[in-house]
């Protein structure tokens, strides 16, 4: 239990060294790079990353926290280093209007692919953080073995990625992958692409053989890199009078109907 007996020092200065490397991690892609850590807000995110093995460099917690803030803490290492920082200084500091108090910085991820890659997503040209945080999420519960991202897809390590995919960061391989390098990746698989005038209608195609589902940005579709590497258009029925869906949920039916497919004959 956290208790304010166990509280040391209270950080009061946005001068403090780790109040700076905080706001650079949240505002600036470039500070992920260079400093190779994220910052994930939240009770349940930093307690899903502690849980999940993840390397948590330190975290930060509001003096006045919510009390779930105290649970979310209990699965960390005995030498995780816990900051206290003055209310208003951590509320300059958060992402969301109404913080839980906790903000935890871990390393970024060194995923590996899978030795047989048979289901992965590969995302291109995603400009939304809100979008893409959602589809991390989906394919993680759907099964999916790796999601792959273009040069024109937004950070998937953005606090509102993060946010938005809910632990999904600490469990499903997300890679950066050049178009060069994604086509190896690919090598044997099926690509298909989300299309709203696609061939074939996602109830006909077969997800059960070696794919990957390419999902492109709602402004601008897929990049023409991204057509080279594409097997099979495939688009959602709809009954109403929409043209599209939004990419997030049209990612989400692709994914479970793939996850449908697959678990035929299986108890999930």
């Amino acid at each position: 239990m956290l208790s304010a007996a166990m509280v040391q020092e209270i950080i009061t200065s946005p001068q403090n060294q780790f109040v700076q490397e905080v706001r650079a991690l949240l505002n600036q892609p470039k500070a992920r790079r260079k400093l190779e850590a994220f910052a994930a807000e939240g009770a349940r995110l930093v307690e899903d990353g502690l849980r999940s093995g993840a390397r948590a460099r330190y975290v930060l917690v509001r003096a006045a926290h919510a009390p779930r803030v105290e649970s979310a803490l209990s699965p960390r290492p005995d030498n995780l280093p816990i900051l206290y920082v003055e209310d208003r200084l951590f509320d300059s500091l958060a992402d969301t209007v109404t913080s839980q108090g906790v903000l935890g910085v871990f390393d970024l991820p060194e995923w590996q692919l899978p030795d047989a890659l048979n289901f992965a997503l590969i995302l291109d040209q995603l400009r939304d953080p809100g979008n893409l945080g959602s589809i991390l999420r989906s394919a993680e519960a759907a099964g999916a073995q790796a999601a792959l991202l273009s040069p024109g897809t937004t950070d998937a390590f953005a606090p509102k990625v993060v946010r938005a995919g809910m632990g999904a960061h600490f469990r499903l391989p997300i890679l950066n992958l050049d178009w060069e390098l994604m086509a190896v990746v690919l090598t044997g698989l099926n690509v298909y692409h989300a299309d709203m005038d696609g061939e074939l209608s996602c109830w006909e195609a077969d997800f059960r053989a070696p794919c990957a589902l390419l999902i492109g940005g709602e402004a601008e579709g897929i990049s023409p890199a991204a057509t080279k590497l594409v097997t099979r258009s495939v688009r959602i029925p709809m009954a109403g009078g929409n043209e599209s869906l939004n990419a997030a949920v049209s990612a989400g039916i692709l994914l479970f109907e793939a996850l449908r497919q697959r678990s035929e004959g299986k108890n999930l």
